[in-house]
């Protein structure tokens, strides 16, 4: 169970991942020791996955964002285990869901160009029987987190 500490400990890692033990505790009112425990439990519980950074898109040439709609080519296990294996191997997918509704799956992909994503598009084509693919482009990205909203 989480209190209020651990809430405020993830909120600021969420935040600023390279905070030492020392500022973390200085934020939440803990020393460095007692806090610097606290964050080893909630990495060994499995609530702290991995700490990253977050790096600009744009700056590395990665300035298009699309979302890929797939209905699948098929509807059993076998097909999913293994569509599932090569589509989460593709680098420029940030995010791969599994949907309900008309739409089975949802790509998150990092394009450098509508030619980039091209021939993203015809590699992921070749991958697996799919009954249909659309994508759309993001024109602006008005919102963007990582953050969950713990407060």
């Amino acid at each position: 169970m989480l209190d209020r500490l651990d809430i405020q400990i993830l909120d600021a890692l969420q935040r600023d991942a390279t905070l030492s033990a020392a500022a973390l505790g200085a934020q939440v009112g803990l020393s460095s020791t007692p806090c610097w425990k606290r964050v080893k439990r909630l990495e060994d519980d499995g609530l702290i996955e991995r700490r990253v950074a977050i790096v600009n898109r744009q700056a590395v040439g990665l300035p298009v964002t699309v979302f890929v709609s797939i209905r699948a080519g098929q509807h059993d296990e076998k097909w999913l285990l293994r569509f599932a294996a090569v589509v989460s191997a593709l680098p420029e997918v940030q995010e791969f869901h599994r949907m309900s509704g008309d739409v089975d799956y949802l790509l998150k992909v990092a394009a450098s160009s509508i030619e980039g994503y091209d021939l993203f598009y015809k590699k992921l084509i070749g991958l697996a029987d799919m009954a249909g693919v659309s994508s759309a482009f993001s024109m602006e990205q008005i919102k963007s987190t990582t953050a969950l909203p713990l407060l």
